[in-house]
């Protein structure tokens, strides 16, 4: 058990870092970063079937839609799904 000043100091920091940290985003930003979030996923989970040509990629918000052109271009069913889902996303 910590004593009551660290406590009470970790609380204090621990409060300070969580009203420094909020930020709000617009409605296009969560989606992108949501998109960006999904294209990295979808990168790594269909790496053998639709990107092997490529060597290591970093999935920025600019090369997403090429994430949803090479799984509709080289994938299966699911990899077309995935892609519907990261180009709603960015239609919007």
């Amino acid at each position: 058990m910590l004593p009551k000043s660290i406590r009470s100091y970790m609380s204090a920091i621990g409060r300070k870092g969580g009203l420094k940290s909020r930020r709000t985003l617009s409605p296009e930003q969560a989606r992108l970063m949501v998109a960006v979030r999904l294209a990295r996923q979808a990168y790594r989970d269909f790496r053998v079937h639709c990107f092997w040509p490529f060597s290591d990629q970093i999935i920025t918000p600019d090369r997403v839609p090429w994430v949803a052109e090479q799984l509709r271009r080289n994938g299966n069913r699911r990899a077309w799904q995935r892609a519907a889902r990261i180009q709603s996303l960015l239609c919007r």
